[in-house]
C-alpha cells in the first residue's frame, strides 16, 4: 500500500503592481475594475477543480461573505475550509472549521481534507507568509494589476525567494506563477564603525 501524495499547497491571488492584495479599507474595487480576458495560464475553473481544501484568514472570510452572492450565511465554497482567526465569527457557515495556532498544528486535518488534491491558500499574506515559513507553501500564482496604492494588504508577508516557473498576459493584468523557494535569510545587521 502506498502512501497518499502530499497535496500542493497554492496561494492563488492578484496584486497591485506594487504588491498590495487589498488596499488600507480592505476594498479589491481596485482590482474588479481590470479588464480580463480569457487567455488565463491557469483559468479559475481549472484551477479550482484540482482544489480540496480551503484555508483563509478571518479578514478574507469577512470580505467574500459581504461580497458573495449566497443564501444569507452560507460559504461561497463547497470545500472544506479552514478558519485561521483568534475572532469567532458570529455565524460559522456549514463545512468551515475554525482554529487557530500555526498551520503546521493543522497539517494532517487539513491534508486529510483535501483527500488527495490541492490546498487553496485564499488570503491573506500575512496567513500565507505563515504557512511558507511553515514550508507548506509550494506556489505562488499572481494576478498582477496595473495600478498602485501606496499602502494596503501586503501580497506576502515576509521576505521570500520565489522561482518563475510560467507567465502569460489575461487582459489587462500579468500573471506569473512562482515556486516557492523558501525564506530568505535576513541581511547581517549594520554596525556602526567604532
Amino acid at each position: 500500500m502506498t502512501a497518499p501524495t502530499r497535496p500542493t499547497y497554492r496561494f492563488y491571488t492578484a496584486t497591485s503592481l506594487d504588491g498590495f492584495l487589498a488596499d488600507e479599507h480592505d476594498s479589491l474595487d481596485w482590482l474588479l475594475s481590470q479588464p480580463t480576458g480569457d487567455q488565463s495560464i491557469l483559468p479559475m475553473d481549472d484551477f479550482m477543480a484540482g482544489v480540496g481544501a480551503i484555508v483563509t484568514g478571518r479578514t478574507t472570510f469577512d470580505w467574500v461573505q459581504s461580497h458573495a452572492d449566497t443564501v444569507e450565511g452560507a460559504w461561497v465554497f463547497t470545500q472544506p475550509t479552514f478558519l485561521f482567526t483568534h475572532r469567532a465569527p458570529t455565524q460559522l457557515p456549514d463545512g468551515i472549521t475554525q482554529v487557530s495556532d500555526s498551520p503546521a498544528e493543522h497539517r494532517t486535518a487539513i491534508e486529510e481534507a483535501a483527500q488527495g488534491k490541492d490546498v487553496w491558500i485564499v488570503g491573506g499574506g500575512d496567513l500565507a507568509a505563515e504557512f511558507a515559513r511553515a514550508g507548506m507553501l509550494d506556489e505562488l500564482f499572481v494576478s498582477i494589476a496595473p495600478v498602485t496604492l501606496g499602502t494596503g494588504r501586503p501580497l506576502l508577508g515576509g521576505r521570500f525567494d520565489l522561482d518563475l516557473q510560467e507567465h502569460g498576459v489575461n487582459g489587462a493584468l500579468l500573471e506569473a506563477r512562482y515556486a516557492v523557494v523558501g525564506e530568505r535569510d535576513r541581511p547581517p545587521r549594520a554596525t556602526m564603525a567604532p
